[in-house]
This record gives C-alpha cells, structure tokens and sequence, in this order.
C-alpha cells in the first residue's frame, strides 16, 4: 500500500499570524514538503491542477519534473490534470516526458476539476463537461498505446496518422487514476479501461463515497479485470497532528474555522464527526484512518492534505515528521496484517513493465531516419507494425 501527501496548492492567510505567502513562498514551501515527504518515508507527492488565484499549481507536470530532479524514490502523481480544459494530445505529451524524466516515478489523476469558470478561459462549455472528459480520456488512452493514430470526435480537430512523442517508457503507458467525487460514469470509465479509481474523501460522509466506490469495483469485476477487491482503488483524507489530541483540536481550530473550502460552516468537532478529517495525536489519526478499509475494503493508494488553510510551512514539515515517523508505520503494518493476500499491489512502473515484458528488454521506440513528419508512408518506428499505414489528411 502506498502512503502520501496532496496538496490543493492554495495561497491562504494564515489566520494565526496574518501573514499571506507569496506565490513564489508557496512555490518553495511545496518543493520543500515533497522533499520532507521522501526524507520521512512516505510514498507518494500528488500536487493539483488550477489557473487562478489564490491557487498556484498551473503547470503540474514542470513542478513534478523539478521535483523529480530533487528526489530520488518519490512517487509523483497529480490530483487532478483537468482532462476535460486540457487537450489529451499536450497531455499525452507532457506526461510522458514527465515519465522519462523521472525514470518512471509518476502516475496522474484525471478530473473534471471544481472551478467552473475554467471551462470558458479554456474555450469549452462547462456544460459538456462529462461528454467531454470520456472523449478526452478516450484520445489520450489510444494515443499512449498506438503509434499511429486516426481520429474524430465532437470537442477537437480530427487526428489523421498522428503520433505522440515522445512514446512512453518503456513502451508502457503511466498509470492513471480517475477522481471522483459524485459521477458514476466517471467510475464507469476507470472500470472500463481497468484504470485506479480515486475518491478524494474529504468533504463529504463515507457513506456517500461507499456507493461510487461500491459501483467501480461491480464495473470492474463486470469487463474483466479481476474480482471487486481486485480493483485498484485510493483514498484521499484530511489530517492534523499534534503529540496531544488537545493541542492538535487548540492549533488547528483557527485554521479550520477560516478555511475557504468549509470555515464558517460547521463545528470542527461535527465535521470530523461527518468527514474523514482527522485531528488529534497519531494514535487517533492511525484509528480513524483504519476505519476506512472498514468501509471501503482493502485498498491501494492513502494521500493526506496537510498543508492548506494557511498552515506555514514549519508546521507542516512538523505534520510530516509526526506522520511519517509514527502514523504511517503503524498504518502499513495494520493495514498489512488485515489485507487480503488476493488484493494486489499499488501500480508501478516496474512492476507494470515485469506483466508486460516478463524477462524480455522493454521496447525502446526508436525512429525511422530522415523524417520531419509522422503523415507518409509506414509509422515513423523502426519497430512498428509493418501493416500499419498512414496518409496525409484530406482537405
């Protein structure tokens, strides 16, 4: 089971201090909690995707590159790439190179994201937004799998003969994660393709989140992936420790009750009745945390957000420290013990490359000499299907 961190990348006041960090401050801090999230032994760094303040997470795939740069076992994933404002073809590419580059270390999560007037800056009808994140991912899902592809849909120009550079490592796509937070069809689709399904579970009680992770693992087990407990499946959370539970309740509070996303709604103490937030000593965030096999079965992936509501960066290498040093161990340990030994591991790179290849050298695509396009003659790989044919576009 894989254990990390997420962040949402909010620029917010710190409600203690009154102090607001620049983005370049935010920017910094991040990299520095990726880092901390390797030194402690966690799994798994997942930064977000959005295009206006007071968020600064824009361009995910050259923050993980730098970060990836800077670490050295850390998986990197994002949560979420935007599939329905993002062409699948700039995704295809970016994350790709972002596989190389990291040596396979990454994966990414797709959504449909939460702000609305992104669709518009975008070009897209918010509207079209479920219509549009299944063709999306269905382009993007060909173009990381064939060399050559041809295709037309509703929401992008036409592809006649088209290839994605650079193919993926290893010749073996990254794994993707689709989150959800209400959309069924969304887990239809991630059951579909036998892709992870990841349910933020945050803001909304378990119950909610039982029923769309109940109906992946039906879907799954429907097209022939494997058994339900056999899908691949992750968790978000919310936590905030302190050696004392009072301490944690006292520090937090102020941070809680001015948060952009819930402040000024509900008691800290009813929400983290109702919400899978987690406030207190490490033994309690290791029994709430335990509870969620409880209710959605053995999973793969558990990502906390730490770092939002203004918290400063101190604190949150401190949340780190606490986590990776003493909940997270005995989580794996825990979660372990009770796991069914059927269920199967988180997705690697490696181990994806092992199904495919066995003992045998991956593919490395290499291209055919003297080219300067991807529309004539056979597919541009010295390896490809010799069968495989491709033409200019028609006019």
């Amino acid at each position: 089971m894989q254990f990390g961190v997420f962040s949402v990348s909010d620029i917010t006041r710190d409600p203690v201090s009154g102090h607001t960090p620049s983005e370049a401050e935010r920017i910094d801090a991040v990299v520095q909690i990726a880092k901390k999230a390797e030194e402690v032994g966690l799994d798994v760094f997942a930064i977000g995707e959005h295009h206006n303040p007071p968020f600064f997470s824009s361009a995910p795939s050259t923050l993980l590159a730098f970060i990836a740069a800077a670490t050295e076992r850390l998986i990197l994933t994002t949560s979420t790439t935007l599939i329905t404002t993002n062409d699948p073809v700039r995704i295809a590419e970016e994350y790709a190179m972002l596989q190389h580059l990291s040596k396979g270390r990454m994966d990414l999560m797709l959504g449909r994201g939460n702000t609305a007037p992104v669709y518009p800056w975008f070009g897209q009808d918010i509207r079209q937004s479920l219509p549009l994140a299944l063709e999306n991912y269905n382009l993007l899902h060909r173009l990381w799998r064939e060399d050559v592809v041809d295709w037309q849909g509703k929401f992008r120009t036409p592809l006649q003969g088209f290839t994605s550079t650079p193919r993926p490592l290893d010749d073996v796509p990254p794994f993707v994660w689709h989150g959800s937070i209400r959309t069924p069809e969304i887990a239809e689709q991630a059951a579909y393709y036998g892709d992870g399904f990841f349910a933020n579970h945050i803001f909304w009680p378990k119950e909610h989140y039982m029923r769309l992770i109940k109906f992946y693992r039906q879907r799954y087990a429907h097209y022939g992936h494997g058994t339900e407990q056999q899908a691949i499946v992750g968790l978000g959370g919310q936590a905030y420790i302190a050696r004392r539970s009072q301490d944690a309740i006292k520090e937090f509070r102020p941070y809680f009750n001015e948060a952009p996303v819930y402040g000024h709604g509900p008691a800290m103490e009813d929400f983290m009745r109702q919400t899978p937030l987690s406030v207190g000593s490490p033994q309690e965030v290791i029994d709430k945390t335990l509870t969620f096999r409880e209710h959605f079965g053995d999973y793969q992936r558990q990502l906390f957000l730490i770092d939002h509501a203004g918290l400063p960066l101190k604190t949150v290498l401190d949340q780190l420290e606490l986590l990776g040093g003493e909940v997270v161990p005995t989580l794996r340990k825990e979660l372990a013990a009770k796991r069914d030994p059927q269920v199967p591991d988180a997705p690697t790179h490696a181990a994806r490359v092992k199904a495919k290849y066995g003992e045998a050298i991956p593919r490395q695509p290499r291209p055919n000499a003297n080219r300067g396009d991807n529309v004539t003659g056979a597919s541009p790989y010295q390896d490809s299907d010799p069968a495989v044919q491709t033409t200019y576009p028609g006019h």
